[in-house]
């Protein structure tokens, strides 16, 4: 049952890692195409999403693998100037 719930997480984990670059690959799409809409312009920018699909598949894939999603996630959304205990807090 706890293998279950570990590996959803692990699942949502690695979803939060693909929308990252796969929205700055809508957003660097979306202003290609709408500077100037013509057919290229769309291949261009769809060829942009694409490449942001896979890079952000890649990226989740490699750190699932090598630490895991949650992990990864905890570490870059840690805050370490709001661990400090309250002792800490009042010597400054």
């Amino acid at each position: 049952m706890f293998k279950i719930f570990e590996y959803m997480t692990e699942v949502m984990g690695w979803l939060r890692i693909v929308v990252s670059p796969l929205l700055v690959g809508i957003v660097i799409g979306a202003l290609v195409y709408f500077s100037k809409p013509d057919t290229t312009r769309l291949l261009i920018g769809v060829s942009i999403v694409i490449l942001g699909l896979i890079v952000g598949i890649i990226w989740a894939t490699k750190v699932w693998k090598k630490k895991g999603t949650i992990n990864f996630l905890t570490e870059i959304t840690a805050t370490p100037d709001l661990d400090k205990t309250d002792n800490d807090s009042s010597e400054v």
